[in-house]
């Protein structure tokens, strides 16, 4: 699972994810990329399970680049526990994700291939997401 080696502070509050992704909302490694279209927590293990399904279709061929990273800590108490006393234990590790935020990138790899990994990804997230494609720099000049 991936989670930070240290933090400052163990504990985090919840914060709100309002707005769209300012950064991280283009392709810039590979060729195919799988973009969020809401707002959501993403937990590690989902990250990591996309990652498998992704690395899974494409036989290990290509590159795979995974451009969230969970650094919010989650707490939880435990069940049947009364109110007060304190907040509870760090449980888990999320990326928080905006819309427009590039998730997973995938390169090296055929166009059909490469969409069928990325869809498959897409079913073990939480959140609706959408395949684009690399977006050329500099390709057309004005020709007037």
């Amino acid at each position: 699972m991936l989670m930070p080696k240290r933090v400052k502070r163990r504990k985090q509050f919840r914060g709100t994810m309002a707005g769209k992704a300012m950064r991280g909302n283009k392709v810039t490694n590979g060729e195919f990329g799988l973009v969020a279209l809401e707002p959501a927590w993403i937990k590690s293990n989902q990250i990591e399970a996309a990652r498998i399904a992704i690395t899974r279709f494409v036989k290990r061929g290509g590159q795979v680049w995974i451009k969230i990273f969970p650094d919010k800590p989650v707490t939880a108490k435990p069940a049947e526990t009364r109110m007060g006393s304190g907040k509870g234990t760090v449980e888990y590790w999320v990326a928080v994700v905006k819309p427009g935020r590039v998730l997973f990138e995938i390169g090296g790899v055929p166009e059909e291939s490469a969409k069928e990994a990325l869809k498959l990804a897409m079913y073990k997230l939480p959140l609706k997401c959408k395949i684009i494609a690399r977006e050329e720099e500099g390709g057309e000049a004005n020709e007037d």
